[in-house]
């Protein structure tokens, strides 16, 4: 399992979810990418795009104004 990271940080909808989208097609099941965000709506976006793709999130904080987000490579491929 290897760690990722990606930051999404002044971007807007739909934006982070794309990002995270593109990033997720190089990693390898198992993998972790941790995604930081500034937009609040990737709190509902990222794990509604998670559940339709097979992915799983385990973790979602908000700290200092960003949001991180961490999800595992669920093995799926995202459209």
């Amino acid at each position: 399992m290897a760690r990722h990271t990606l930051d999404a940080r002044r971007l807007l909808c739909p934006l982070p979810v794309i990002r995270t989208q593109n990033a997720m097609k190089n990693l390898a099941p198992g993998d972790v990418l941790e995604v930081t965000a500034t937009d609040p709506g990737v709190l509902q976006d990222i794990p509604a795009w998670c559940r339709i793709n097979g992915h799983k999130v385990l973790s979602s904080c908000r700290e200092a104004g960003e949001i991180h987000i961490e999800i595992e490579h669920g093995g799926a491929d995202a459209p």
